[in-house]
């Protein structure tokens, strides 16, 4: 058993720091509203006011928020992480950020004498529930170590991609092949619809293909008729791609099918659907002039 702290305990954070509690974990939150977190406050988490008193309190504290600005805000400032760091702590953000944003971060807490590693994850809700993420880390091979067991718990690929940020840049770059992927599989299926073709029978030919992906597969239910609840929502896509976008360009490389991509995933939010799952770009499909 580990004393473990997780800040951030939205859709994904919430469900993995369930892992971390099922696995007899000592475990300490905090989350923007406490509401959120009620759930697992009665399951054992012991809530903390502030993320500093969340790090304080703990030998591994985790974070998982939604984009540079809001790791920022849990990171920095007298409530912050960095500000209950000490010599000795890891720190294992979860977000999904720019890897230019977690180098710097890793920085500020290599002064405190603490290590960071950067593990973000691919997966929704159904693999953060079940603990079959697919996890990459940057960072120190010896923070990696200290950490393992605790990622070893929450998914079922942990990889050590190299240095802090490069976890973050393959996580980047299969997001790339998640959003066009689920583009092309929408546009073949709109056309076999548009065709006369029964649209079920369409997607179950066309996964039983090579282009059946395990992600396209665990979609089709939803391509075929969209959830209210997202398993990961367009904005988040979106940001996403700008992210992996912003990374290329730093690179000089072309990324056109992201480029593709970001357009459709704007239309998608411009029409209403930025919190509704990635399937939605079927359906933005149907709704788009032919140009």
């Amino acid at each position: 058993m580990s004393t473990v702290g997780f800040v951030g305990l939205g859709a994904m954070g919430s469900r993995i720091a369930g892992r971390l509690l099922d696995a007899g974990n000592e475990l300490y939150g905090t989350n923007r509203t406490k509401s959120k977190a009620q759930p697992l406050i009665e399951r054992g988490l012991k809530w903390r006011d502030s993320p500093r008193e969340v790090a304080a309190a703990t030998d591994v504290v985790f974070s998982m928020v939604t984009d540079d600005g809001a790791l920022e805000t849990i990171a920095s400032g007298p409530d912050g992480i960095l500000a209950g760091l000490e010599h000795g702590k890891v720190y294992v953000d979860m977000s999904t950020v720019s890897p230019r944003a977690s180098r710097q971060l890793a920085e500020r807490v290599d002064s405190h004498g603490a290590q960071m590693l950067d593990a973000p994850v691919s997966g929704s809700i159904p693999q953060a529930e079940s603990g079959t993420l697919a996890i990459f880390v940057g960072g120190s091979e010896q923070a990696f170590e200290k950490v393992a067991p605790l990622l070893h718990e929450l998914g079922r690929a942990v990889t050590r991609i190299g240095t802090n940020g490069q976890g973050l840049l393959i996580k980047l770059a299969v997001n790339i092949s998640l959003a066009v992927q689920t583009l092309a599989f929408s546009e073949g299926l709109l056309l076999a619809e548009r065709g006369g073709i029964d649209p079920r029978l369409a997607a179950e030919v066309m996964s039983a293909t090579p282009i059946g992906s395990p992600m396209i597969k665990a979609r089709i239910p939803l391509l075929l008729d969209l959830p209210e609840q997202a398993w990961f929502d367009v904005a988040l896509m979106e940001k996403d791609i700008r992210l992996a976008r912003e990374a290329a360009d730093e690179l000089a490389i072309p990324l056109p099918s992201a480029s593709v991509a970001d357009e459709m995933l704007t239309r998608a939010a411009e029409l209403g659907y930025a919190h509704r799952d990635l399937a939605a770009l079927h359906e933005v499909l149907e709704e788009s002039p032919v140009t």
